[in-house]
């Protein structure tokens, strides 16, 4: 769950004016950001102990001074027995700087207008005031015993402090592979298979006349596209094998990208598990997300099984994965930010491309 410090300020304040609200001199406005603090450290407390989440991401600026940013965490951690890890995010290079108020502030909601110039202008004067109270992590002195990744330059280079434990290396892992430039995803399953036809699920048969009837129209559209360096992936199943050889490009096997193991219910349509497990049929009506097939797999299964893959969509540029509905279910939950009790039921029908591009608030 994320906290973002910014969020809770553009509540408080109700618009933004100019970057003098930034001020270190500006007593009224620093004082409703130290409320706004403290009302993102009780929701965040809230959430690790009563809603029984296990990360909170709090997004805050740190300042020199006591009891304040960092300071400000760490006696909250302590008191409520929490563990601690900062990621700092360090832009000293002018051209980086430039570019991602550019590609990220003008989406901000501060800046309704959207005027580029006038953001910049007055997204560079925001910095200045922030450079006043900044105080970066220190891993040679003060900050040594905190566990920390600084990220510098938008991952042009990283200095990683004190992991010390497996949740923290695997933030560092993330953040060590992901990019904020401009790309696109593009998400679809592969062509009706005879399979789709009987109502049949799992298997590995191959593409129907109408699914190949899509492979030809994909293919058509992907080159409409104009898509510069296009990725293709498929799972080894033939029908996303047989979808993406008709696109005549060179595309990736991938073998985690298999539909969701079926089990001892794999080849059988839902009238026949209904009939010969009834009670199989009737738990996994019950709690879609967590239901395991005898033998097989649940979607929670296949979340941990798809990490990698996400993990590389994250480092690349443009793709076109070519899937499954439950493996498509899996990618869009995690891109559309969707709970657990959500992703099994999300649409994601035959013939249909879906096409995301990340960007800064949403």
């Amino acid at each position: 769950e994320v906290f973002n410090l910014g969020v809770y300020r553009r509540e408080a304040v109700k618009s933004y004016k100019s970057y003098d609200f930034f001020r270190h001199d500006n007593k009224e406005a620093m004082e409703i950001r130290k409320r706004c603090a403290l009302v993102a450290l009780e929701d965040v407390k809230t959430y690790l102990l009563e809603e029984c989440g296990q990360i909170a991401v709090r997004i805050f600026l740190a300042k020199r001074g006591f009891a304040s940013g960092r300071d400000l965490i760490l006696n909250f951690a302590k008191e409520n027995a929490f563990k601690v890890f900062f990621v700092e995010s360090v832009c000293d290079d002018p051209e980086v700087i430039a570019a991602n108020i550019l590609e990220v502030k003008v989406s901000s909601p501060d800046y309704p207008e959207r005027n580029r110039e006038n953001v910049m202008d007055d997204f560079l004067k925001r910095i200045e005031c922030y450079k006043v109270t900044y105080q970066p992590l220190d891993p040679d002195a003060y900050d040594k015993d905190l566990s920390f990744i600084k990220v510098i330059n938008v991952g042009q280079r990283f200095l990683v402090n004190r992991v010390q434990d497996y949740i923290q290396s695997k933030i560092v892992y993330y953040l060590m592979n992901i990019h904020v430039q401009p790309r696109t995803i593009y998400l679809c399953r592969h062509g009706e298979s005879e399979y789709n036809l009987v109502g049949k699920i799992g298997g590995d048969s191959g593409l129907s006349p109408r699914g190949k009837q899509f492979s030809q129209a994909l293919k058509k559209f992907i080159e409409e596209q104009e898509i510069v360096d296009l990725k293709v992936w498929t799972s080894q199943l033939k029908r996303t094998i047989q979808t993406a050889e008709s696109l005549g490009v060179t595309y990736e096997q991938w073998k985690i990208l298999n539909e969701i193991d079926a089990g001892v219910c794999e080849e059988m349509t839902y009238a026949e598990i209904e009939a010969k497990y009834p009670e199989e049929f009737a738990l996994r009506d019950q709690e879609k997300y967590l239901y395991r097939y005898p033998g097989g797999e649940s979607y929670q299964d296949l979340v941990q099984r798809l990490e990698p893959v996400i993990m590389e969509l994250e480092r690349q540029g443009n793709v076109l994965v070519i899937s499954h509905q439950a493996v498509m279910r899996c990618l869009l939950a995690y891109f559309l930010d969707k709970s657990a009790d959500e992703l099994p039921y999300l649409r994601c029908p035959l013939h249909t491309i879906l096409k995301l591009t990340p960007v800064a608030y949403g």
